[in-house]
């Protein structure tokens, strides 16, 4: 699963999702509309998926919008077909003349005018809101959220409960979720509702909580538009929701920034430093069932004086969870702060230029040294000793991550069994071996495993480990292939498995070998 430009066909059973009241009565930051409304507008948006924008747009303009630039999008699109028309309106932002958006949205256009939806004025009809053509593999759907700022480099404000649409992060954390049948989803924080979407493709239910009313508003015209029924909660974390979940995800607010100033509710919160996070990690044990998985994509303080991993560790190990936690970037200060002010569509200048030492003379106040970012992965197992690991990885990996993560309660439960040298192992199909060598030398200089998907991570191996790995099958145990190795090369057999017991647990633990 992953978000990408060609996507097939929504294929998945829809329900119609019942409608609240509350969706009827209150105006929610501007954005109303009836249910014969939404219906309307999903009929007129037909059409308007992913494959299409990019046929549309062609290949310069769409990489050119990647960039921010809209003006190759403009020269190569003109007011035409529906899809033309809406790809001017929404993607790339422009004023459309009338006459076109009549012809798109019919008698339909007034209501959308009324919803702040759309604005009407004398140049012609512009979005006011953005609605994204996302999707996966087998799904196209489209997400309501605000406007991309910073479009051909202009720099603008953005207004505090500003609902930040599909993202890099967003994307990130959909490819890292675990995606298996469940029956009880939690989207913590939902913004434009994107996560839910892919919630509602494995979960019999799916709650979705903010703190954002806006958020929820066109999180839940999100929802309606792709007639997916979500649960929307208003309020902070996990103070909202009742009950136990079989999965949680979550992409918390999680800029630290000095407290003085607005805040932007988007990726800022009133919980000092990355206490968001803290919360989130601390508070997930009451909140998953049994065997459910709480993600987290997160940033935490790495602060003078103390390891990264020791902080991270002291979160998790009060919570009685399995934890796997990657870290995939550490970033140092001047280039964190510099990445969050144009986030906020501040341009270069004195203010840009005060408010960035304010941000570095704050961090050297409260002992930051820098920031990490990464995945922070929980399991409800219920064992009486928790395994957490805490990793370093900024290395590439294979898209979708998730399937790394959906497999890792069984990997622990394989290596948690009985005894790893009595059961026979099978090396596993995404396993490649290499070896470096001189041309013409007898033994090789190094022999390294990798896999080639998720995490793809590596192990180097000595002369018998890479014997048992070679001549793993599912008729010998692995002390039958050491002892066999031992016998060929003249060692003792008890010292050669008591040696390499251990190889064996890093290879099932890492997915390089599967038990049976």
């Amino acid at each position: 699963m992953h978000e990408r430009p060609s996507l097939a066909h929504l294929r998945h059973h829809r329900t119609r999702p019942c409608l609240p009241d509350s969706w009827l009565r209150r105006r929610y930051c501007g954005v109303i509309l009836q249910p014969d409304h939404i219906a309307r507008l999903r009929e007129c948006l037909e059409g308007f998926t992913a494959d299409a924008v990019l046929q549309t747009l062609g290949t310069p303009a769409w990489r050119a919008l990647a960039r921010n630039e809209t003006v190759p999008g403009l020269r190569a699109v003109p007011e035409g077909t529906s899809c033309e028309v809406l790809t001017r309106l929404f993607t790339l932002q422009a004023t459309i003349n009338e006459a076109s958006a009549r012809r798109v949205f019919g008698d339909l256009l007034g209501h959308l005018i009324d919803a702040d939806i759309l604005a009407s004025d004398a140049a012609g009809i512009r979005a006011l809101v953005d609605i994204r053509p996302y999707g996966d593999e087998t799904h196209d759907w489209l997400v309501v959220s605000d406007l991309t700022p910073g479009l051909n480099g202009i720099s603008s404000q953005i207004r505090p409960d500003y609902v930040l649409g599909i993202s890099e992060a967003s994307s990130s954390l959909a490819r890292l979720t675990a995606r298996r049948p469940i029956a009880r989803a939690l989207d913590l924080g939902t913004g434009c509702g994107v996560q839910s979407l892919h919630l509602a493709t494995h979960a019999s239910e799916v709650v979705a909580t903010d703190v954002n009313q806006r958020a929820l508003a066109l999180a839940q015209l999100t929802s309606h538009l792709n007639e997916i029924d979500v649960k929307f909660v208003e309020g902070s974390l996990y103070e909202p929701v009742d009950g136990t979940f079989d999965l949680i995800v979550t992409n918390p607010p999680f800029v630290v920034s000095p407290p003085e100033g607005e805040r932007l509710v988007y990726r800022e919160t009133d919980f000092e430093g990355d206490d968001i996070v803290r919360n989130v990690v601390t508070g997930a044990a009451s909140y998953l069932a049994d065997d459910g998985m709480c993600q987290v994509l997160a940033a935490w303080i790495e602060p003078t004086g103390q390891p990264w991993d020791e902080r991270l560790a002291s979160w998790i190990e009060p919570t009685g969870l399995d934890a796997w936690v990657v870290r995939r970037e550490s970033i140092d200060l001047p280039e964190y702060t510099e990445m969050w002010l144009a986030d906020s569509g501040l341009a270069r200048g004195p203010e840009f230029s005060r408010r960035y030492e304010h941000w570095l003379n704050w961090f050297t106040s409260k002992g930051i040294e820098s920031m990490g970012f990464g995945w922070i992965n929980l399991h409800k197992s219920g064992r009486n000793q928790p395994d957490v690991r805490i990793d370093d990885n900024p290395a590439p990996v294979r898209e979708p991550v998730g399937i790394e993560f959906a497999a890792w309660p069984d990997r622990l439960k394989s290596i948690g069994n009985n005894s790893l040298l009595e059961r026979s192992w099978t090396v596993a199909p995404d396993v490649v071996e290499e070896t470096i060598a001189r041309p013409g030398a007898e033994h090789p200089n190094s022999i390294t495993l990798r896999r080639t998907t998720g995490l793809a991570p590596s192990i180097q191996l000595d002369t018998i480990g890479a014997g048992f790995v070679s001549a793993c099958d599912p008729e010998l145990t692995a002390a039958q292939i050491f002892e066999g190795i031992a016998t060929i090369l003249g060692l003792d057999p008890d010292e050669t498995k008591r040696q390499h017991e251990s190889l064996v647990e890093d290879l099932a633990r890492d997915g390089f070998i599967v038990s049976g």
